[in-house]
């Protein structure tokens, strides 16, 4: 297990349900509500004569008014009183509510699940997808509670062929492709030193890989989309995973793009491309019409690395399972179906949640084909495309994926808001999505590192407090069990 430590938000007055108002002509700066409580919300500072602002991010809201240093009711003036925040009120959508954001931040802050009532850290609003999958949970029955103190293991294997190295990761996710350009290099380097701590991986994406990755080379995925940026013999032979990007559910049939605002010159040198101008990935690569092909760009990755793994991310048509029994006969090692609920900040309105199989239908469409053909136990499966829980990654490994791959959520952690202005240069406010100097340097490393280390000890906690309810020693043995699921 990697060192945990809190890694609070960067913002002074992030946002939170809870607002802690204080009546300043009431309040005498007596210094009562600093004395009590114990979180830090009223601080009295050295050389101030008042008492600073309340730091409302702290607050535990209404579940403090049961204990004993709840400050509205020891405040000598009522001074003091809680209401819910006007910040609140903006963030959030259907699928991406308010109550999962502020909890992806607080696992990210602290490293701890969370427990909310009517499953508000667990599910969204969507009425649809993961947010109507619910897992069957045994009743407690007498000697139950010794499945506590059996060793619950999270592992799972990247490769199930008998060529290529064998590479078994910590814990059943790892980071999807952000591609340099799409974020900052700091949100980069934030990504792989939280694979490397964690024992997993994090993926380039199509923007090339970037010399200061080089330490990370354990951990890293290279990817090769069908624009082939930054893609080179050297690049392929340092890593361990290397990953084709065909298709992504957020977009199939339109490629990738990245606008000019964001090709600064370090972008475009990396990409070999010129600087300002927008880059298009065509659709799909021109190279590849059949398994033969497919398996001639397999063949070419090992003729260069040997013993790489080499993973196959397609979006979720409708045959998506004869492309993964393809994938496998190509020799794939990994298939990596990215449904439609994912999108990027990147990705055109018109194509958003439009046009790939929802991912939930995928996976056991692709896990069953697979049993049928008698492959599925040489074929890894990883899912990805709207996973923002370790309730969903487990209801995807439920649905039959081996593991899952985290894009947005890792963002989530690090302090996106879910503004939708991933696109432009300058768009994103909170320095993640952006290649502008002045913006991405407000992500510093470590902390971002922290972060998305704290998110992975919450969520690995999570995934095993769900295999202990179960009944489940290990995540391998909840691939495919429907039985411990049902549709709302």
């Amino acid at each position: 297990m990697p060192v945990i430590k809190t890694a609070p938000s960067r913002f002074p007055n992030e946002i939170s349900e809870t607002e802690v108002k204080r009546e300043i002509l009431r309040c005498i700066n007596c210094g009562t509500c600093a004395a009590v409580c114990p979180f830090g919300v009223h601080e009295r500072r050295k050389g101030y004569n008042r008492i600073s602002k309340p730091v409302s991010s702290r607050c535990l809201g209404a579940a403090c008014e049961e204990k004993p240093f709840y400050c509205v009711r020891h405040c000598p003036r009522g001074a003091l009183s809680l209401g819910v925040s006007s910040e609140y009120r903006t963030i959030g959508d259907f699928r991406w509510t308010r109550d999962l954001l502020l909890g992806t931040w607080k696992q990210a802050e602290t490293g701890l699940p969370l427990k909310g009532k009517g499953r508000k850290y667990e599910i969204g609003n969507s009425r649809g997808g993961f947010d109507r999958i619910f897992f069957n949970f045994p009743k407690e029955r007498e000697g139950d509670e010794k499945l506590e103190d059996k060793k619950v293991s999270t592992e799972i294997e990247l490769n199930k062929r008998s060529e290529g190295e064998k590479i078994r990761i910590a814990v059943p996710f790892y980071g999807g492709g952000m591609s340099f350009g799409s974020v900052s290099l700091s949100v980069i380097l934030a990504r792989a030193k939280a694979a490397k701590a964690w024992d997993t991986f994090t993926c380039t994406g199509e923007g090339g890989y970037p010399e200061v990755l080089k330490e990370y080379d354990e951990n890293v995925i290279t990817q090769v989309a069908t624009g082939l940026f930054g893609v080179t013999e050297e690049t392929i032979q340092r890593v361990r995973v290397v990953e084709f990007k065909y298709a992504q559910g957020a977009k199939p049939g339109l490629g990738g793009h990245l606008l000019g605002d964001k090709v600064t010159p370090e972008v475009a040198r990396m990409r070999e491309a010129v600087l300002g101008s927008s880059l298009f990935s065509p659709f799909p690569f021109h190279s590849v019409y059949s398994v033969e092909d497919h398996k001639k760009h397999v063949d070419w990755i090992k003729e260069l690395n040997p013993n790489a793994v080499v993973s196959v991310k397609v979006s979720t048509p409708t045959d998506v399972d004869m492309v993964a029994v393809g994938s496998y006969y190509a020799g794939a090692n990994i298939i990596h179906l990215d449904g439609s609920y994912g999108g990027t900040g990147a990705a055109p309105e018109i194509a958003k949640k439009n046009i790939a199989m929802p991912i939930e239908y995928a996976i056991p469409k692709v896990h069953e084909f697979l049993k049928e053909e008698g492959i599925r136990e040489k074929m890894t499966v990883i899912a990805s495309g709207g996973i923002r829980t370790a309730h969903d990654a487990a209801k995807a490994i439920a649905l039959g994926a081996d593991g899952v791959v985290l894009g947005t959520t890792e963002l989530v952690a690090l302090g996106c808001v879910r503004c939708g202005n991933c696109e432009s240069g300058r768009g994103c406010p909170r320095g993640i999505a952006t290649t502008d100097p002045e913006l991405f340097g407000a992500v510093e490393v470590e902390w971002g590192a922290q972060r998305l280390v704290n998110l992975y000890a919450a969520w690995r906690s999570e995934l095993v407090s769900i295999l202990r309810r179960l009944g489940l020693q290990s995540v391998k043995e909840l691939v495919g069990r429907y039985d411990c699921l049902s549709y709302l």
